[in-house]
């Protein structure tokens, strides 16, 4: 981990397929709605970035400022309504800010709504996913953010830094930037810690950086840097790094693509995913879970093997065949997750039996494994 300005070269520099997620701090004026200038310099980065032969994604907030601003509010609400009603009047000026500003420099941009429902449904996931790589083809901007109108609890995101990496896992792009008003990942909370110093260089999957992070989100936005670690710590599985830095720099993208490091840098240190499996690993929601045995635990862990029903020693939720559940330990650890072969109420009929009792216990036999290691992708969490 490098903790001092050292002349590294920027990430950014050799990615093709970038996602760019801007704080509300960013595109607001101090949550009071929309700020056009800044969503002026926004667009004219990203055109520049066309220019050098760089696809972007723009994850953007400031959607309920906007709304919050149009309905006269000078609190964010709490209630969901509430919330909805303000994403919603306030998209309309997110969309209209933004096509101005791309208007200006030749370019289209189009606006896509997405909930953790879209992400978790595979056919949904993978429409998505097309929509978006067809979007890149023809050179439009697409410009993201949460589907806040719909939301609920148990399909929601939570954070637009979390969106920006399951968006970045979605179309396997090269590197997220996560733009916000700090300069980037420090040692210690520089409030309260004097010789707190900037993290310049770091793994993602490094464990220390979460407990560095901390720290809330202003009155307006959300994320605080833990949600930003954690973003990265999440597009890694893909094979993207993550670069952390100030929006108040001057032409910040630009300067990151020419190789300049400004903030902190999280590399990828970890083998990318297959396609499939990233899909399990980014379910935030899951619909059950399995809590499985020392000697299953093991034999995954270590053998790459199946999941076989006699290792479970527990069944929580309520899940179909075929949905994404957790597999924990017996210290409640989660290991693994996978697609489950048995529905809840058949996982806890045949849990701790034979793999020659299921047929006998149920009448009938879809597969000798609840999960099959080819459907399990280990090491989530």
């Amino acid at each position: 981990m490098t903790t001092d300005l050292q002349p590294l070269r920027s990430v950014i520099a050799g990615a093709r397929r970038l996602v760019v997620k801007v704080g509300s701090s960013l595109v607001t004026d101090e949550g009071r709605g929309i700020d056009h200038v800044a969503v002026a310099r926004w667009s004219a980065q990203i055109a520049a970035l066309h220019d050098l032969g760089k696809e972007v994604i723009l994850v953007s907030s400031g959607a309920i400022a906007e709304g919050m601003k149009r309905l006269g509010w000078t609190r964010r609400p709490r209630e969901i309504p509430e919330l909805q009603a303000a994403a919603a009047v306030g998209q309309m000026g997110l969309a209209q800010a933004y096509e101005s500003a791309f208007s200006a420099h030749g370019r289209h941009c189009a606006q896509v709504l997405l909930t953790h429902a879209d992400l978790a449904d595979r056919a949904r996931y993978l429409n998505a996913r097309s929509t978006l790589l067809t979007l890149l083809a023809y050179k439009v901007v697409p410009v993201i953010n949460e589907n806040d109108t719909v939301v609920t609890d148990e399909i929601k995101v939570g954070d637009n830094d979390t969106l920006g990496a399951l968006v970045t896992n979605l179309v396997e792009a090269d590197a997220l930037v996560i733009l916000t008003d700090q300069p980037g990942l420090f040692s210690a909370d520089p409030r309260k810690d004097a010789s707190a110093t900037l993290i310049v260089d770091g793994r993602a999957d490094d464990p220390s950086l979460a407990a560095m992070a901390g720290g809330a989100g202003s009155s307006i936005g959300k994320g605080g840097m833990l949600t930003k670690v954690l973003a990265a710590r999440r597009a890694a599985k893909s094979g993207a790094h993550t670069v952390i830095a100030s929006g108040r720099e001057p032409d910040v993208l630009l300067r990151l693509a020419g190789g300049e490091c400004i903030g902190t840098q999280l590399r990828a240190g970890s083998a990318k995913l297959a396609a499939r499996k990233q899909w399990m690993a980014d379910h935030l929601q899951l619909a059950g879970r399995v809590t499985i045995d020392a000697g299953a635990a093991q034999r995954l862990r270590d053998g790459g093997a199946s999941l076989l029903p006699v290792g479970v020693v527990e069944v929580a939720g309520e899940f179909e065949r075929g949905d994404v559940i957790a597999v924990d330990d017996e210290y409640g650890h989660e290991i693994a997750r996978g697609l489950s072969n048995y529905a809840a109420a058949e996982a806890r009929l045949i849990r701790r039996a034979a793999t020659s009792q299921i047929e006998t216990i149920l009448g009938y036999i879809e597969e000798p494994e609840l999960i099959h290691r080819d459907n399990m992708v280990l090491g989530t969490s």
